[in-house]
């Protein structure tokens, strides 16, 4: 320890000169002599406390690692419907404690483990072993490489998260941009395996080479249990909006009634208990089929270039096959400025990013537009950042020369994002017309965009600079 060298006697004689030396002085002293012989007793006194804590065992109590409640969601209610929200919040926020437990002591509903397929979802070892606190034996995944981005709650408020861009996502939506499901459904457990494992190109979220498949596995499920968690906190305060008089002083729940003699109360609890596990069911059976929902890439036809990587397609480019696939990036480029593709509306007629950048996420339009305030009028959005919401930022556009893809940058990760486009941002899916833009052509939308490339991006490069919200910095997509 740092304090060691004082025990020694030279180091006692010396403190004790310092403290006991006369000042001479041949009146009041001066002020600024006040002061720092005030100082310096105020730092004995501390340092004293601080030896004495120590050879006595009372170390400080560490911060407890808690949940928070969701204050942004009701409030935009309180804000949009003119209705009291805190009640509601408070008892949404106690239900999903009593179902899904702590930070430190994770678990699941009961009604979730009792049923045979559900229980499947997520394995509560897995987030015993996620959970808890860095250091601590067998466990703190979450801790040691999620929370200062994603936050404890994974709301996407970590500590690091007001300076990235795009902001980190908030799983309680339960709304997730990159993944091989169609659009409006869950990832996959391998979606989210891939993302944590090996990051997402071109952001701040990069691969963590350290952990073991076992790791990745825990991290998934913790996420999952995240926004299953939150997600259910999300639809208790949305149900009591729609549903219930919260003006009349109707509850979501009444924590005072579980045990009651009373029968009516008791009933009341219990009808709404009932509902929030409804709820939980609902969102733990999407989970659970999500692999069905997996969207089949097919093979390219016969005749059509498909490259999975810029190194591959400058290979081609440089090869017998070269004017073959200048035809394909031709008619790419015409797709790609066309009405009916109209990709180059957001991203530009080079794809460099630069067309229409003005847009939000679902996230943010949630608690701004969706309830009449525009993101530009931060005064009126002073409530909302005060409960949590990060200030809002433009949805940039991806830039293509630089070849970093969030999503993955396979031919088949390429055509899910075409096809299906990007949940949650202003990435709409494509539509077909017969004739003029069928599935066949966006491999030849790709290839044009794979043309676009300069050059191999290098590993872990982020190609987007640090948000900086007042200066309404752009998120990439």
């Amino acid at each position: 320890m740092n304090a060691a060298p004082h025990n020694t006697p030279s180091a006692r004689t010396s403190t004790q000169s310092r403290i006991q030396r006369p000042i001479a002085t041949s009146g009041p002293l001066p002020s600024n002599q006040l002061v720092r012989r005030a100082g310096l007793s105020l730092w004995l006194i501390a340092a004293c406390l601080v030896a004495l804590s120590i050879l006595s065992g009372c170390a400080p109590e560490p911060k407890p690692i808690a949940f928070e409640p969701n204050l942004v969601h009701a409030m935009k209610y309180q804000i949009k419907e003119g209705m009291p929200m805190e009640q509601a919040s408070e008892d949404a926020f106690w239900i999903v404690t009593e179902m899904f437990g702590t930070p430190e002591d994770p678990k699941l509903p009961a009604i979730v483990t009792e049923d045979e397929d559900l229980a499947q979802v997520v394995s509560v070892d897995n987030l015993k072993r996620a959970s808890g606190r860095i250091g601590e034996s067998g466990r703190g995944l979450y801790q040691t490489h999620c929370v200062t981005c994603h936050g404890v709650t994974g709301n996407g408020r970590g500590e690091l998260s007001s300076t990235m861009s795009p902001y980190p996502r908030d799983y309680r939506k339960g709304v997730f941009k990159f993944k091989s499901t169609d659009r409006g459904e869950k990832p996959t457990r391998e979606d989210l395996a891939k993302l944590i494992k090996n990051g997402i190109n071109g952001s701040r979220m990069v691969a963590i080479p350290n952990l073991t498949d076992e790791d990745v596995q825990a991290l998934v499920d913790y996420v999952i249990y995240l926004s299953w968690r939150g997600e259910l906190e999300r639809s208790l305060i949305d149900d009591a909006v729609y549903e219930l008089d919260l003006e009349s002083g109707d509850r979501v729940i009444n924590p005072n009634d579980r045990n009651s003699t009373d029968e009516e109360l008791k009933e009341t609890f219990d009808d709404s208990w009932e509902l929030a596990e409804d709820f939980a069911l609902e969102i733990g059976e999407a989970w659970m089929e999500a692999p069905d929902a997996v969207v089949e890439v097919p093979e390219a036809p016969e005749g059509i270039i498909v490259t999975n990587s810029h190194e591959e397609f400058v290979q081609i480019a440089n090869s017998d096959q070269a004017d073959e696939l200048a035809k394909s990036v031709a008619r790419g480029a015409m797709l790609f400025k066309g009405k009916i593709a109209s990709c180059s509306k957001c991203h530009g007629e080079k794809g460099l990013g630069d067309g229409q950048n003005t847009d939000y996420d679902d996230w943010t339009k949630e608690w701004t537009i969706g309830i009449g305030i525009k993101p530009e009028n931060r005064d009126e959005l002073v409530s909302l950042m005060a409960r949590g919401a990060l200030p809002p930022i433009n949805a940039q556009p991806r830039n293509f020369q630089q070849g970093a893809f969030h999503g993955g940058s396979t031919a088949a990760d390429l055509f899910r994002r075409i096809t299906i486009g990007i949940e949650g941002s202003p990435m709409p899916a494509v539509t077909f017309v017969d004739g003029e833009f069928e599935e066949e052509d966006v491999w030849h939308l790709i290839n044009f965009i794979r043309s676009l490339q300069t050059a191999e991006p290098a590993e872990g490069a982020s190609p987007t600079p640090a948000a900086k919200p007042d200066a309404a910095q752009s998120v990439s997509l």
